[in-house]
């Protein structure tokens, strides 16, 4: 299994300590949600107010949203709710970003958002948003930058997880893992576009730089 919030998705009674027939990994880590919109901050000059694309009807959505704010709120920035529940909000929800006069963009993790995210970056490009996304197909379809979790780890962990189980491992004793590996992406075209400048450190800490 891997799941954004398996404690508060009723899948596991702890991270630590499952207590049922369920493990296996959490996508979902604060430390990461809150660096995404400490990179967007040091990338774009003074940055005050950010939209935020985020679908209620995802089941992860209170818990990034949650670990967002309080970032938000230690780095003295406001946050504008743009909720995208189907492909057809999208144009309103970065018109609504315009109207409230929002200086960049945060895409929290959502299906809806990466299944259509060719669509969505050619938003941000065509609204002047300087965005950041939680995976890195968006900067390989022409978005600013990505921050997140690097599949490929996943899936290698989780196979760690069905070989114990088949060798005769309880579920209920082996702890839900969070995610250690992730990775920076950024694409420098786009910031040119922006008028960004990706300064030497912020390149230096990419995993990958798109030019």
């Amino acid at each position: 299994m891997v799941a954004p919030d398996p404690v508060g998705l009723g899948l596991v009674g702890s991270l630590s300590r499952p207590g049922g027939n369920v493990t296996g990994l959490s996508r979902f880590s604060e430390a990461m949600s809150g660096k995404r919109l400490e990179l967007l901050k040091e990338l774009v000059p003074g940055l005050a107010r950010v939209g935020v694309l985020r679908n209620p009807l995802n089941p992860g959505d209170p818990i990034y949203w949650k670990a967002t704010e309080v970032t938000a709120q230690r780095l003295g920035v406001a946050l504008e709710v743009l909720e995208v529940r189907r492909p057809e909000d999208f144009e309103a929800a970065f018109a609504t970003a315009k109207q409230r006069n929002a200086q960049a963009l945060l895409a929290l993790e959502d299906l809806v958002t990466v299944s259509y995210r060719s669509r969505i970056t050619a938003l941000a490009a065509s609204s002047r948003l300087p965005a950041m996304y939680p995976w890195r197909e968006f900067p390989d379809a022409g978005g600013l930058m990505s921050y997140g979790v690097i599949e490929v780890f996943l899936f290698r962990r989780a196979a760690t997880f069905v070989d114990k189980i088949l060798k005769g491992a309880k579920p209920a004793d082996l702890p839900v893992e969070q995610p250690t590996a992730f990775e920076l992406v950024v694409n420098v075209n786009v910031a040119k576009a922006l008028g960004l400048t990706v300064s030497p450190s912020l390149r230096a800490r990419a995993d990958e730089v798109i030019e």
